[in-house]
């Protein structure tokens, strides 16, 4: 096999990249991926620069890996700043770094593709130690794959690769052998504290008179579609942060994988308040974006949680993951759910301390979800990882 690495996705045919794909996760689909290379939010302007892995057989690719030369930390939510921090302080470059990631998406899945029926192992090991040996090639300080499946752990054993995790708020449908039906019936695991709770914040905004309805990407109209991108630009605006997608990016969803995209439209009469953007696999609902044009108590729980929630629930999901961070999330159903990444450090004195400082990490972590859990909103156990 041969490593080859391509400065754009355009360079590898969507239906050989789509074919490696272990799932139908819409962040690794071509679409996904090359439309942000194409409509200016991938890109170096934005400290993106494609560098995409192949591994071929011949002419034949058989594994891949969505790979990008990263000229700051921005859009990963592995969170490395202290990292880069020390390096500079000790006059050292951290930046570029290789980074095996999706853009923007704190999401987990494959990020090392191989395909169903492959031998996975190897090839997942060949991916490996091809962006080692190209981080080394380069002369980089490091490489890093973030938000990796568990499947994947296996590819870096025995290395010098370092371990990390942390944990993301997601809600699971009923794990003990039985479905919840509606939302009703979700809310009647919850204590009775909780299931109050949610159910005064639905009714905030019912008698503010904000009324909610989803719709697929292919059921928005042209205004629809220009006013979820006004919101998600809203929101980075009041956080001080660059709002990297374009509205050629949301336009390229609607043409590429519209049954992918779930919008929650929130009206007061025919006026559009508020709305989030998520996206959909098979059997799991992603939360990515939401804004507002007016503050209405309650609104952002039911735009971004219950309405998401709600659907699944009427569509048969499994899953939910609503996005990064977030404590409030915890009293409203989502658990603690553990998130991995693996980070390869070129020089060994750096790649020690930092090896020292994750352990230590580690160990706050795991009493960081004894403490969420000891304060479960379920009635009865329920599932976290």
């Amino acid at each position: 096999m041969k490593a080859r690495f391509h400065a754009g996705l355009r360079d590898i045919p969507a239906a050989q990249w789509d074919a490696l794909r272990a799932d139908d996760s819409p962040f690794l689909a071509h679409a996904f991926l090359s439309g942000l290379e194409a409509h200016g939010c991938a890109t170096v302007r934005n400290g993106w620069q494609p560098h995409h892995l192949g591994l071929y057989d011949g002419d034949r690719l058989v594994a891949a890996a969505p790979l990008y030369l990263k000229y700051d930390s921005h859009g990963e939510f592995v969170f490395d700043w202290s990292w880069a921090h020390a390096y500079a302080s000790h006059g050292f470059e951290y930046y570029p770094k290789l980074l095996c990631a999706v853009p923007y998406s704190p999401v987990g899945g494959a990020r090392l593709l191989v395909g169903i029926g492959a031998d996975a192992d190897v090839l997942r090991r060949g991916l490996v130690a091809a962006i080692r040996n190209e981080a080394q090639r380069l002369a980089l300080s490091s490489a890093h794959l973030n938000f990796a499946a568990p499947a994947e752990t296996g590819a870096f054993a025995g290395s010098d690769w370092l371990a990390r995790f942390d944990w993301q708020f997601h809600w699971r449908n009923a794990t003990d052998g039985t479905r919840w039906r509606d939302f009703d019936d979700y809310l009647a695991a919850l204590t009775r504290k909780k299931r109050k709770n949610i159910r005064q914040e639905r009714a905030q905004v019912a008698r503010a008179g904000v009324t909610c309805e989803i719709r697929h990407g292919d059921e928005l109209d042209e205004h629809e579609w220009q006013a979820l991108h006004d919101f998600y630009l809203a929101t980075f605006e009041d956080k001080g942060n660059y709002p990297a997608l374009t509205l050629a990016f949301f336009h390229h969803l609607r043409a590429t994988m519209p049954r992918n995209v779930v919008a929650v439209l929130c009206r007061r009469g025919d006026r559009l308040v508020a709305g989030s953007l998520m996206l959909r696999s098979r059997d799991t609902l992603y939360g990515r974006y939401w804004g507002c044009r007016e503050q209405v108590p309650g609104l952002h729980f039911e735009a971004c949680y219950y309405q998401g929630i709600d659907y699944c629930l009427r569509e048969g999901l499994d899953t939910f993951e609503p996005g990064a961070q977030g404590e409030h999330k915890l009293a409203r159903g989502f658990l603690p759910t553990r998130t991995r990444s693996f980070h390869w450090i070129a020089d060994t004195r750096f790649r020690a301390a930092i090896a020292a400082a994750l352990q230590r990490e580690a160990i706050a972590l795991e009493d960081y979800r004894s403490d969420l859990l000891a304060h479960s909103p379920y009635a009865q156990p329920h599932g976290s990882d």
